[in-house]
Parts: structure tokens; C-alpha cells; sequence
């Protein structure tokens, strides 16, 4: 059993930043790659940015760039930071291990 809740999201300016936190708890969450994914209304989830749990690194074409992904295994974080924002970065974002979900948290960029 592994419980993810995700912290940071808000309301920001176009071109602003934010950082999300996700904290993982429960049976060895700290061996497992953690993702986040965010949904905007009407769209389908879709991935952002991945880090496994010995540091590889993925990231969506639309992010790149502009978000990094980072994880501290002696805390069981892993962190968003989200620069220069976009409107169509607008969305729920959510924090993913394996078949584990957290409650999303909202971002909101205003132009």
C-alpha cells in the first residue's frame, strides 16, 4: 500500500512558476519510479515527467524545458518545479506510483 498527497498548486501568472510537492508514504515507496500526470477539464491524463528511483529522467515534449522533476529518497518527496508557465499548463496534477494516485492538486495560470 503506497499514499501519495500532492501540495503547491495554485493560482499563478502566465510566465510565473510553481512547485509542486508529492509525499509518498507506505511499503517501499522510495524503490519505485514516481510520475506526475495532470488532467485538464475535458482532456485525457496525460504524463508530464517520470523519475525512476535511481535518478533517470523523463519528461513530456511540452514541458521540456520548463519543468524539472526531483525526488529526495530520504524524504520520500518528489517535487515539480514548473517555469514559465502557460496557459495550457492549466490542470489537476497528480502524483503516480505505480497503480497508486494521489488527489491531484489544482494549478491555474491566468494570462
Amino acid at each position: 500500500q503506497v499514499q501519495l498527497v500532492e501540495s503547491g498548486g495554485g493560482l499563478v501568472q502566465a510566465g510565473g512558476s510553481l512547485r509542486l510537492s508529492c509525499a509518498a508514504s507506505g511499503n517501499n515507496a522510495d524503490y519505485y519510479a514516481i510520475g506526475w500526470f495532470r488532467q485538464a477539464p475535458g482532456k485525457e491524463r496525460e504524463a508530464v515527467a517520470c523519475i525512476s528511483s535511481s535518478g533517470s529522467i523523463y519528461y513530456a515534449v511540452s514541458v521540456r524545458g520548463r519543468f524539472t522533476i526531483s525526488r529526495d529518497n530520504a524524504k520520500n518527496m518528489v517535487y515539480l518545479h514548473m517555469n514559465s508557465l502557460k496557459s495550457e499548463d492549466a490542470a489537476v496534477y497528480y502524483c503516480n506510483i505505480d497503480t497508486y494516485w494521489g488527489q491531484g492538486t489544482q494549478v491555474t495560470v491566468s494570462s
